[in-house]
């Protein structure tokens, strides 16, 4: 029997009220400024930014091929994955005023939920320690196929959650270095700070064999100091349009980033994905494999890890459909050759 997605969103709306107005389209416009909450720092436009980026991009429509089983799977990090989609950290229930949940409860359905689905989820990190706690917790109720997510806290703190971090043997480490200057972590009076890539580079060899990922990316010379301090990956990330105010989408700054950086390392991408179709986009765009942040959250509220089980499984459908009608066949086929340029195809 199949999850039933809309009664999901009707209980999350039931339960966020004040925090996320589960919108029939997430698109960042009703939440502008409500953090703490869902929305967007500020005017909202880092968010409502990335929505409109993905919305302009179009896609050529190819129906003369053979292609008619198309693979979703990849590799990433080492780890054989379903689909090129994994949930981002979404947490601080208390502080974001996330419906009754536990800190645990929401930690758990936004790792097993993605791992039921065969792929990997995130556990956070926060002004409460609960958050990471139970980010890590979580990691580990999954046999360590997920990633943790560390805010770049004050460097001999951050060196303890990396250490911390290497015991529950996750797939990678991820710091969003984009939470630099977070409200939330202001609120709580957590000192966060920009890191320079010397220390950079000791974060990456604390972190030895385990993969380190720094999320936040938004310019070519920021993936290239991130490539030159030797990480394994990055996200090309705005935080959701929740750091600082009047960012341009992730869809526009991902292809001069990918440019800069393809081949040196992982490049993931987050920002406004609400569909299979914006998966094909930011794939085409650079992006190996894309995060989803806020509808994968609204599902977990709504109906714990099997709701966002069910949420990555529709993707999935809609993403095989969008690469049956580009006519690729495998991840590796969608490229920029996807992406409708405005004359013709």
């Amino acid at each position: 029997m199949r999850f039933d997605l809309t009664d999901t969103r009707r209980e999350a709306a039931r339960k966020l009220a004040g925090a996320c107005f589960v919108c029939k389209v997430c698109d960042g416009v009703a939440c502008r400024g409500l953090i703490p909450g869902f929305g967007g720092v500020g005017a909202g436009s880092g968010f409502t930014n990335n929505v409109e980026a993905l919305a302009r991009r179009k896609l050529n429509l190819r129906v003369l091929h053979e292609e008619r089983e198309p693979d979703t799977r990849i590799r990433l990090f080492g780890i054989d994955l379903s689909m090129p989609i994994l949930g981002a950290a979404v947490a601080g229930v208390g502080v974001n005023k996330i419906s009754d949940m536990t800190e645990q409860e929401l930690a758990d359905a936004m790792v097993l939920g993605p791992a039921a689905a065969g792929t990997l989820g995130m556990g956070g990190d926060g002004g409460d320690p609960e958050v990471f706690r139970a980010g890590l917790a979580a990691a580990e109720h999954a046999g360590g196929e997920a990633i943790v997510v560390i805010k770049p806290r004050l460097q001999p703190e951050l060196l303890t959650r990396i250490e911390a971090a290497k015991r529950a043997r996750v797939a990678a480490i991820a710091v969003d270095v984009d939470a630099a200057g977070l409200v939330n972590m202001a609120i709580l009076k957590q000192k966060v700070e920009p890191k320079s890539p010397t220390q950079i580079r000791e974060l990456v060899n604390a972190a030895g064999s385990t993969p380190l990922i720094l999320k936040g990316i938004m310019t070519p010379d920021d993936a290239l100091l991130a490539a030159e301090a030797g990480v394994a990956g990055i996200v090309v990330s705005n935080h959701g349009g929740r750091a600082l105010d009047s960012t341009p989408g992730t869809a526009d700054v991902l292809p001069a980033v990918a440019a800069a950086v393809a081949g040196r390392l992982t490049i993931l991408a987050d920002g406004g994905i609400r569909s299979g179709v914006d998966v094909v986009k930011m794939l085409a765009l650079g992006a190996d494999a894309v995060l989803v942040g806020r509808p994968l959250a609204i599902a977990a509220v709504g109906g714990g890890a099997e709701a966002v089980t069910a949420q990555l499984a529709d993707y999935a459908a809609q993403l095989r459909v969008a690469m049956t009608l580009t006519g690729c066949s495998s991840i590796a086929q969608i490229v920029q050759h996807v992406l409708w340029d405005g004359g013709d195809a």
